[in-house]
């Protein structure tokens, strides 16, 4: 059975034989809102750890070092920490709307952590509680989960 110039079977890459293989496929869509909100909210807990940090540089850096570790010596641990929030916060909110798969986990496992430290410290940590579970909500709705799985 010889082909002829007429016939169009699909190739193994969806394109037609001797055709580019379309190796892009389609064009995702803008993000859903769930994922630009849960992207805002991130970003807002980033901002607050890295003023956290400059704020543990002046002079009110002994009394946080003290609220975070225990004892006033401790300013370049209570930076370290904020800034190593700071960058957990931040990296996922930028790259979950660029639809990185890691992100969007990367924010689930920081949302329950947050839920967790929510709980401990209740009811002082009622707002963070209620912050981390609005950002685990927007991550396991289901317009999320289907616009990372159609990549």
């Amino acid at each position: 059975m010889s082909e002829q110039p007429g016939d169009e079977r699909p190739g193994p890459y969806s394109g037609l034989f001797g055709a580019v293989p379309d190796t892009y496929g389609p064009r995702p869509g803008p993000p859903p809102k769930q994922v630009t909100i849960a992207s805002v909210i991130s970003m807002g807990l980033g901002a607050m750890c890295l003023l956290l940090a400059v704020l543990a540089l002046t002079s009110a850096g002994g009394q946080i070092s003290e609220v975070l570790t225990g004892s006033r010596d401790n300013a370049p641990v209570a930076v370290a920490a904020a800034m190593l929030c700071a960058v957990i916060y931040l990296a996922p909110a930028i790259y979950v709307r660029k639809r990185h798969a890691w992100a969007r986990y990367l924010l689930i496992a920081v949302a329950a952590m947050g839920i967790a430290g929510g709980v401990l410290s209740f009811p002082a940590g009622l707002l963070g509680l209620a912050i981390h579970v609005a950002l685990l909500t927007l991550m396991l709705q289901q317009p999320t989960k289907r616009w990372f799985h159609h990549r």
